[in-house]
């Protein structure tokens, strides 16, 4: 277990630059101590209202609303001309109660007294900044500094409703025009309630829910913003409901952080800390993105034209939470997310100030590399369970899991870094049909690394990577089938490895990652097999050549010297040949008899290395194109015919070379547990998947193998340079 702990050490060491940039950082904070409730909308007449100077703005909103509702705003319009307020942080300063109600008219609100630059001492607050040009500001600076970064700031306010009165979220909208980090922010506000308009345009996210136990986002659109539309973190009791989010470089909707009470837990679940139903997030980076979104409960929302439906992960340090652990995704639909915004960081677009960029025409920069054309991502997710959703139209994968070694997140404890992807459910899913029926499937179904203990699918999954999955069993966890593997697949490891290098404020897309466009030979995938096959490929074609040099000596192996071995290399391919060695081949007493059975045994050994030569190198080429068109069946039927090779070739050199011939044949044993493991059934009871152990092996066998083939001088050569004295 200390050889197994090390190699997970030594292969999380690698993949730890990768985790060095940061999506997000916050102060530290503190989980709700979970005593609050989610609020219930109150009716009744608003304690303050809010609205605008503009009378013909206001008209032209309201123009098409239902008598009713328009009859409303008119008689709130007027009282709010002789009473009310013209902006929202306004009227949030007048707030002196818990439970009291802000009414928002419809109208733009730019805010303008929250736009100023600091100034004083705001300007030089003692705090860190961040790696994105922020600082890290306490909650006690925030409310002495309120609008160094929030267009509006709501701070420790308990039992608030802010409610738009339009007929749609449109009608009322907050609008930073990227002059601030957050359009609101909602910091310590227990109880808070947002209902009905639109907030835009940040440098980070319009809507900022942080330490707070009870809130609800309702009928609120967020669009257009460098990070998030809608981040909710550290709180508690929430419930976004009949929201919409477009336009965000990272997550329309990101719980991140939610309160972890239900860490330690298996699948019995008591209740969850956020609810998200009947929401639409479309056309960003991520539908939805929840670093250590815990105990989430997801359900019939609509994820669709991003670059990912939804993500959840463990890969950011300083996310109280970690690892992400028990979030439910249920009834959703989750389609066609095959967006590829990373065309606007290669142009040079996403290198413009934010208000240039052209956000409002559909430009997307993403903050974060992931694979297009997912519809779930979970990186280093546990207890997380996904099921009766639609998902469909997808390039990529439906489903993509893999882990995430704990020192990402900065934790060198060894017991812990194979403690993610583990125990995640995935059943009752439809895959590549709608739910009209219409037939739209996914490039394949589910993408695996290959890692942790406990995952398990349903058993109609289509294609997939690896082609065999663990079968989930009726009740959690419970499985049938199943593998624990400490591992991801070495291959998968290194191309993780690699796309992970992905950073937006370099504008750095990593190149043979086709996560960021490579394809074909360009992938580096590709390239390793392209690479390992033409290694394998020459050292085949060496051994080949030597047993046809040997096979076609005149008269075949002969004896010399009464019997003591055969020149000139041997005659049964000395020195890594078809199967003799300068021990001679077959020769005994120096008879002809011997020969004669000799030149059979190498004509046989011969005709083997033919064999498996050329199945060898028909399994080297589809490697290569398996690789490059990622089919892991291919990859499989590639294993069994390289298989065939080493068991031919071990077979031909077990006379001459035993060791070596043996060690060839254990080799081929190997490519052929590879390959049932791959696409027939995961092999249990390995804390390392065979093709670790097969990789590690091969690289010894190629070592061993340029030894054998060395040349050597034949043994009636150095008897001849010792009669004349002169060199061989």
């Amino acid at each position: 277990m200390r050889r197994i702990a090390m190699i997970v050490a030594l292969t999380s060491g690698l993949l730890l630059p990768a985790g060095a940039a940061l999506a997000h950082e916050e102060r530290p904070v503190t989980f709700p101590d979970g005593s609050g409730t989610v609020p219930v909308l109150r009716a009744g007449e608003p304690d303050l209202l809010v609205c605008t100077s503009d009378k013909a703005d206001f008209e032209r909103r309201i123009a098409t609303f239902s008598a009713e509702l328009k009859q409303r705003n008119l008689d709130l319009f007027a009282k709010c001309q002789k009473s009310g307020v013209r902006n929202l942080q306004e009227a949030v300063d007048q707030v002196s109660r818990p439970g009291m109600t802000i009414a928002l008219l419809p109208g733009l609100y730019r805010e303008e007294p929250s736009r100023a630059a600091p100034t004083g001492e705001c300007a030089n607050l003692p705090a860190r900044w961040s790696s994105w040009g922020y600082q890290i500001l306490s909650f006690e600076q925030q409310q002495k500094c309120p609008h160094n970064q929030n267009l509006v700031a709501i701070l420790g306010k308990k039992d608030l409703q802010i409610v738009g009165t339009g007929a749609g979220p449109l009608d009322v909208v907050v609008d930073a025009e990227y002059r601030k980090l957050n359009a609101i922010r909602a910091d310590r506000t227990d109880g808070i309630y947002f209902k009905n308009f639109t907030a835009q345009r940040t440098t980070f996210n319009s809507l900022y829910v942080l330490e707070t136990d009870g809130f609800v986002i309702d009928q609120v659109l967020t669009r257009w913003n460098d990070e998030y539309g809608f981040l909710t973190f550290a709180s508690d009791h929430g419930l976004y409901t009949d929201c919409e989010a477009y336009g965000n470089g990272d997550g329309g909707l990101y719980p991140g952080s939610a309160s972890n009470l239900n860490d330690g837990r298996g699948h019995d679940v008591p209740r969850y800390a956020i609810e998200i139903r009947r929401c639409k997030s479309h056309d960003n980076a991520l539908g939805y993105s929840g670093t250590a979104g815990d105990s989430m409960w997801v359900h019939d929302n609509e994820f669709y034209n991003n670059m990912v439906g939804a993500t959840m992960d463990s890969l950011w340090p300083s996310h109280p939470g970690l690892p992400q652990n028990h979030a439910k995704f249920e009834n959703n639909k989750i389609y066609d997310n095959n967006r590829d915004y990373y065309r606007h960081t290669r142009d040079g677009t996403c290198a413009k100030p934010p208000a240039e960029r052209g956000y409002e025409r559909g430009v997307v920069c993403s903050q974060v590399g992931v694979p297009p054309g997912t519809g779930i991502l979970v990186a280093g997710g546990n207890y997380n369970v996904f099921k009766d959703n639609h998902l469909w139209g997808h390039q990529g994968a439906a489903f993509h899991l893999f882990g995430v070694p704990a020192f990402i997140r900065g934790e060198s404890d060894l017991a812990k870094q194979a403690d993610t992807s583990n125990y995640n459910r995935y059943e009752g899913n439809v895959f590549g049909v709608s739910p009209t029926g219409e037939r739209r499937p996914n490039g394949r179904d589910v993408w695996w690394d290959g890692q942790g203990t406990g995952n398990c699918w349903q058993g109609d999954t289509g294609a997939s990577s690896p082609a065999v999955l663990p079968v989930c069993a009726a009740k959690a966890p419970e499985l049938s089938g199943g593998a624990e593997r400490l591992l991801a697949e070495p291959v998968k490891i290194i191309k993780l490895y690699l796309c992970a290098d992905f950073s937006a404020s370099d504008a750095r897309l990593p190149a043979g990652c086709d996560w960021f466009g490579a394809s074909g030979l360009g992938k580096v995938e590709a390239q390793l097999a392209l690479g390992g096959s033409v290694v394998l490929g020459l050292l085949a074609g060496l051994f080949w050549w030597r047993s046809r040099r040997t096979a076609r000596r005149p008269g075949g192996p002969r004896a010399a010297d009464g019997g003591a071995g055969a020149a000139d290399d041997g005659a049964a391919v000395s020195d890594g040949g078809a199967g003799m060695s300068d021990g001679g081949a077959g020769a005994a007493d120096g008879g002809a008899g011997a020969g004669a059975g000799g030149s059979v045994s190498v004509r046989r050994g011969h005709r083997l290395i033919v064999a498996g030569t050329v199945v060898g190198l028909l399994g080297l080429a589809l490697d290569v194109v398996a690789a490059a068109v990622d089919s892991p069946a291919q990859a499989g039927v590639a294993l069994l015919f390289m298989a065939a090779w080493w068991l031919c070739l071990g077979t031909a050199l077990r006379a001459g070379r035993p060791v070596f011939g043996w060690f060839t044949i254990v080799l081929g044993v190997l490519a052929c547990a590879d390959a049932f493991d791959r696409v027939v059934q995961l092999i249990p009871l390995l804390p390392l998947g065979p093709g670790w152990i097969r990789g590690l092996v091969t690289g010894f066998w190629v070592l061993c193998a340029v030894v054998v083939l060395a040349p050597r001088r034949s043994r009636t050569a150095e008897v001849a340079s010792a009669e004349t004295g002169v060199p061989a």
